[in-house]
């Protein structure tokens, strides 16, 4: 008896030997055919389970049912979504995004890029954080959804790849919710025992209550103390504040992030202006622009 892992079982050698061009065979050649085939279905299997396709058409959009919606914060909240099947993957590199699609306030369509916090070790389901602003036509349809509602995704897309061991070290510069294609990378590394990459990652926001991720950012530097190091940054901090305070400037970019090499890259994401500020900063410590990358 030989169980199939399709959620069949088939008494094996009967059936094969039941089939019309198996009567005429020799039995030491259909024996062996009948041992080749087992051993093909069992190959296959193993490769299908290692090698799970991914749930994402880059070409066509497919939807995803909100299973759980949770506010995180007064303006933002973490979606959880379905994937086909309890064993689906979400099938996206480490450094690529999704483009999402809904409607805005006048019921026009909107397109927007987003990153998810999961990774393809997370099965059955990925996750997004999204800040929803008040006039962004994007975050009225993230607003609006409720459980049991789908999203429309296409996938993956993004310029950014990454392979462990590809840099010594990453800074990562991150403003609001640009936080979250840094923190799929820091899962990455950080959950992968053989990935000695060492991560530096400031993070800037206006309050305490709009640090996203922050639970799952601080349990990082503690239980990753000689791997990843976390600096927060508020333009509005609380009265006992050990952070930084006010905007990124130079200064905390040369104490914060490892210093110029061919071997480190520094990653950005956040507002425009912001960016723009950065890239300032960068220049002038003498990053080059191989050792860049902003989202």
């Amino acid at each position: 008896m030989l169980e199939l892992p399709f959620n069949m079982t088939l008494s094996f050698p009967a059936f094969f030997k039941s089939l019309p061009f198996a009567q005429n065979l020799e039995p030491e050649i259909l024996n062996g055919a009948i041992a080749l085939v087992a051993v093909g279905l069992t190959a296959a299997y193993i490769y299908y389970r290692k090698n799970p396709k991914g749930s994402l058409d880059p070409k066509n959009f497919k939807e995803f049912k909100l299973v759980k919606k949770t506010m995180i914060s007064p303006n933002s909240a973490r979606f959880k979504f379905a994937l086909p099947t309890p064993n689906s993957i979400l099938g996206l590199p480490v450094g690529k995004n999704i483009l999402v699609r809904g409607r805005d306030s006048q019921g026009e369509e909107v397109m927007r890029s987003y990153t998810p916090i999961t990774l393809d070790s997370d099965i059955g389901y990925f996750e997004l954080v999204v800040k929803m602003y008040p006039n962004g036509k994007m975050s009225h349809h993230f607003r609006q959804m409720k459980e049991g509602d789908n999203l429309a995704v296409k996938g993956p897309k993004g310029r950014f790849s990454y392979k462990p061991g590809q840099v010594r070290a990453f800074g990562m510069i991150a403003g609001g919710s640009g936080i979250t294609p840094m923190f799929q990378v820091i899962r990455a590394i950080l959950e992968n025992p053989k990935d000695k990459t060492k991560v530096y990652l400031i993070y800037a926001n206006v309050t305490v209550d709009d640090i996203l991720l922050k639970e799952e950012l601080d349990r990082f530097a503690d239980k990753f103390p000689h791997r990843f190091h976390v600096f927060h940054v508020l333009n509005k901090p609380p009265n006992q504040w050990n952070g930084g305070t006010g905007y990124i400037s130079k200064e905390m970019i040369e104490s914060h992030c490892p210093a110029p090499a061919p071997d480190i890259q520094i990653l950005r994401c956040g507002p425009p202006p912001m960016n723009k500020a950065i890239a300032t900063h960068l220049a002038a410590l003498g990053y080059t622009s191989n050792m860049q990358f902003e989202f």
